[in-house]
């Protein structure tokens, strides 16, 4: 099966189906943002931003993508594993061009060049102004716990970053590592804000490493929040 998955014309079919689900996602689901007056300036500013979302919410963030449109450049870390070949296929499609990157096992020097290889271009992506989406517990988790490579092109880029939770209402949710949301056509949709954030440029490797674990709880609390917004019909106005 795995051979099967990992055929070039099949994962193209599968990159297809999922820049499919997330365009019918984006343009169906009733959007709203909360607190998107926290990023907006950062939107068509020339500065470089970070912007962390958990792994789970990859089909439903057209809208995000939507937003970010507006940046001139935009890139996407993504794992160089032959799995993540599909999925770097629909984020492109989606405007989101992929920097193959992933963390090495010790002794795994192949890997490791991979993994500088792709830490220099995602510096050098922000360092030029772009917007870089990560999810920072894959590609393979744990489960919203973040690993650490994005905070450390923060500290070297001095980038702000943003987090930002999603969720559909209704929707299900798939018995994969990371609780994969899918969302229903014509719900709603909630996509909540919190940052900017920063690592100073002198965090040694113990205050990035609790960085690392106050930002999940930040992460995992917006993602929380976006679920509890969308299940609740939208307030009335006067």
């Amino acid at each position: 099966m795995k051979k099967v998955l990992r055929n070039p014309r099949v994962q193209a079919i599968l990159g297809w189906i999922l820049a499919t689900y997330i365009a019918l996602i984006h343009r169906t689901v009733r959007w709203r943002h909360e607190d998107l007056d926290k990023v907006l300036p950062y939107v068509e500013s020339e500065i470089g931003v970070i912007n962390l979302v958990w792994h789970s919410r990859i089909p439903i963030w057209g809208f995000l993508a939507e937003l970010w449109a507006r940046k001139p450049k935009r890139q996407c870390l993504v794992s160089p594993s032959a799995d993540g070949e599909f999925l770097a296929l629909a984020l492109e499609r989606m405007g989101f061009p992929s920097i193959r990157m992933s963390s090495a096992k010790k002794g795994d020097t192949t890997k490791a060049r991979q993994a500088v290889a792709g830490f220099r271009e995602s510096l050098k992506a922000v360092h030029d102004g772009a917007v870089l989406l990560v999810t920072p517990d894959g590609p393979r988790g744990p489960n919203e716990v973040m690993a650490l490579g994005a905070l450390q092109i923060a500290k070297r880029t001095g980038a702000p970053v943003f987090l930002t939770g999603i969720a559909v209402s209704p929707h299900i949710l798939l018995n994969t590592w990371d609780k994969v949301m899918l969302g229903a056509p014509f719900g709603r949709g909630v996509i909540t804000w919190d940052g900017p954030y920063y690592i100073p440029a002198d965090a040694d490797e113990a205050a990035i490493a609790q960085l690392g674990r106050d930002w999940s709880k930040a992460l995992s609390a917006v993602a929380r929040k976006a679920e509890a917004l969308s299940a609740q019909p939208p307030r009335k106005t006067a």
